[in-house]
Order: structure tokens, then C-alpha cells, then sequence
């Protein structure tokens, strides 16, 4: 081999060091850039990616609850279950199995998704269907929807037709009794 072949397979070997180096160093930059867009990732965005999926929600006050994800809006979701549906607060879920690996981020989701938790809560008060709530504390409360405020609602109870206001930060999830 002659001394103008070695020269050119120094410059073939250096070639490919930079090629590998520069590599090395876009592969670094892809996964940092990965990390910083998905701190913008919300458990909600999440959940939205997830609706149709079965899922497992370990709930605040309430346990682990298993069904379909049917619906995610601002601050609640609702879960099919059964012969039950469930209005789980965002803020009450500790833990999510069974989620999408990926996410919809709030630009792409529907106007109607901007519904807050009231919205749901009222639905239930003008079916009148009975209803149980419950509370982080893990105390609950079986009755009738009456009325639904700004950041609270009122539950008639009992035979006495007792009235009970649960404010929305104390709320877990709201179960239906049909």
C-alpha cells in the first residue's frame, strides 16, 4: 500500500470518528430535548390520549377503580364501570394503570372538554338519579343531586331529606346508582 492509500484511509478513519462523535452528540441532544418537551405533559393530556382504554385509578379516599375511560375534561374524567359510572376528580387520583404511552395536548382537545367538574355534577342532579359520593377523607355520602354551586353541591339525604353540601376540594368521585 502505497503512502497516498494510507493517507486516504487516515482520512476515511477520521471521517467516520467525526460521523460517530457527531452522532453521539445529536443522539444527546434528541433525548435532552425529549425530556424538557415532556415536563410540558399533564396527567390529563395523558388521559385524553387514553380515552376508550380500560385502565385501573387508585383513587383518593375511595380505592382502585377499574373501567373505561369515557370522558376527560377540565379537572374530572369519567369512568364506565359496570353498572356504574364514575365522575373521578383529577386531583383525587394518586395512580394510573393502564394509560396510553402517548398524549393530547390541550390545543387539540375539544371546547366541550372545557367543562368543569359542575357540569358533570349537574347532569346528575337534573336526572335525579341517586347517587353516592365520595370523599378524600374516605367518608361517603348516599342521596340525590339537589343542586350544584361554583365550588360545592348539595346532596339530600336520608328519609328526612336531610341536605349535606360537600364542597368540590373534598370530593373524590361521585358514583352513580342506576
Amino acid at each position: 500500500m502505497g503512502w497516498e492509500d494510507e493517507l486516504f484511509a487516515l482520512f476515511d478513519d477520521l471521517e467516520d470518528q467525526a460521523g460517530a462523535l457527531f452522532a453521539a452528540e445529536r443522539d444527546l441532544e434528541v433525548a435532552d430535548r425529549s425530556r424538557a418537551e415532556y415536563r410540558q405533559v399533564g396527567l390529563a393530556g395523558r388521559l385524553m390520549a387514553s380515552m376508550g382504554a380500560e385502565a385501573t385509578l387508585g383513587v383518593v379516599g375511595v380505592g382502585a377503580l377499574t373501567g373505561t375511560i369515557e370522558r376527560v375534561a377540565d379537572g374530572w374524567l369519567l369512568l364506565a364501570s359496570g353498572d356504574h359510572d364514575w365522575v373521578v376528580v383529577l386531583a383525587a387520583l394518586a395512580t394510573v394503570e393502564g394509560a396510553s404511552a402517548r398524549s393530547v395536548p390541550p390545543v387539540a382537545w375539544s371546547p366541550v372538554t372545557r367543562l368543569g367538574l359542575g357540569s358533570a355534577l349537574r347532569r346528575i342532579a337534573e336526572a335525579r338519579e341517586p347517587c353516592l359520593l365520595h370523599l378524600r377523607d374516605g367518608t361517603r355520602h348516599d342521596g340525590v343531586l339537589a343542586r350544584v354551586g361554583a365550588d360545592f353541591c348539595e346532596l339530600v339525604v336520608g328519609e328526612g331529606r336531610r341536605t349535606v353540601l360537600v364542597a368540590f376540594s373534598a370530593l373524590a368521585a361521585a358514583r352513580s346508582r342506576r
